[in-house]
C-alpha cells in the first residue's frame, strides 16, 4: 500500500528520464532511511520498494540507511538525498530546516498515528514510571519522536523531570537495540515504539515475557515520506 501510495507521487516523472537524467539508469533517485530498526533489514525492504517502484514508474531508485536520524535530514539539506523516509521529528527539523515537500504521511494498521511506548525488564520489579526513577534507561536516538521526545514529554506530563530522572540515560541506536538492551538487562528500560518488540521476536520469542510495557505515550502523527527541496525541478 506505501508503494503504491510513493508510486503516485512520481507519475510526473514516469518515462521522463531518458539519458542520464534524473530516475535515469546512470542518475538513480536516492531514497534514505532512518536507522529505526536492523539496518539491513531496513535496506531489503527499501530495496524491494525501490524495485516496486521501478516497474510502476520506470524510474530507478538506489536505496540506503542513514546512521543516525539526524543524518537523513542533513543529507536531504545537502541535496545528498532525494526522498527521506522520515520519522515525525526529522521530518519537523527538515522541514523547517529545508522546506522539504512531504509526499504522503505513512498509514500504520487503517490508522494515521502511532504510539510510543516505555517498558522494563520484567525481572526488575518496575510496573510504573515512578518506579524508573534513579534507574537506567535507553532512549532510541535524539531525534526519534517515539523512542525519545515524545517519552520525555510523558514523564514531564507527570510532573517529572527528564533530564535527571535516570541515574544512567542512553541512545541506543534503534528501536531494536533498545528493545534487546531491555531484555537482557543492560538497562532497566527503554524508550521505542508500540510494539517493537514484535521486530525481534522472531529471533527472540521470549521477549514478550521478558520485557513488560508499563506505559504509553500520546498519540504521535505517523512518519512520511518527503522529497528534498527543488526535487519537482529536477
Amino acid at each position: 500500500m506505501l508503494v503504491s501510495a510513493l508510486a503516485v507521487c512520481a507519475p510526473a516523472r514516469a518515462g521522463q528520464a531518458p539519458g542520464g537524467g534524473l530516475g535515469s539508469e546512470s542518475h538513480p533517485l536516492r531514497m534514505m532511511f532512518v536507522p529505526s530498526g536492523d539496518a539491513q533489514v531496513i535496506l531489503e525492504g527499501g530495496q524491494e520498494i525501490a524495485r516496486l517502484l521501478k516497474k510502476q514508474t520506470g524510474l530507478h531508485f538506489i536505496t540506503s540507511v542513514a546512521t543516525s536520524y539526524a543524518a537523513v535530514v542533513e543529507a536531504m539539506g545537502a541535496g545528498k538525498v532525494d526522498i527521506g523516509w522520515l520519522a515525525t521529528f526529522s521530518y519537523v527539523l527538515a522541514k523547517d530546516k529545508y522546506d522539504v515537500q512531504l509526499l504522503l504521511i505513512v498509514d500504520r494498521f487503517g490508522s494515521p498515528f502511532y504510539r510510543g511506548q516505555i517498558m522494563v525488564n520484567a525481572r526488575s520489579g518496575i510496573k510504573s514510571l515512578e518506579g524508573l526513577k534513579g534507574k537506567t534507561f535507553a532512549f532510541v536516538d535524539p531525534a526519534s519522536t517515539s523512542g525519545h521526545i515524545y517519552p520525555k514529554a510523558l514523564l514531564a506530563s507527570q510532573g517529572h523531570n527528564p533530564e535527571n530522572y535516570f541515574s544512567k540515560a542512553v541512545f541506543a541506536g534503534s528501536h531494536n537495540a533498545v528493545v534487546l538492551s531491555v531484555m537482557k538487562g543492560e538497562v532497566d528500560g527503554g524508550a521505542v515504539y508500540d510494539d517493537a518488540r514484535a521486530a525481534v521476536a522472531k529471533s527472540f520469542p521470549d521477549v514478550y515475557d521478558k520485557v513488560r510495557v508499563i506505559a504509553y505515550t500520546k498519540n504521535i502523527p505517523n512518519d512520511t515520506v518527503t522529497a528534498r527541496k527543488g526535487l519537482d525541478s529536477g
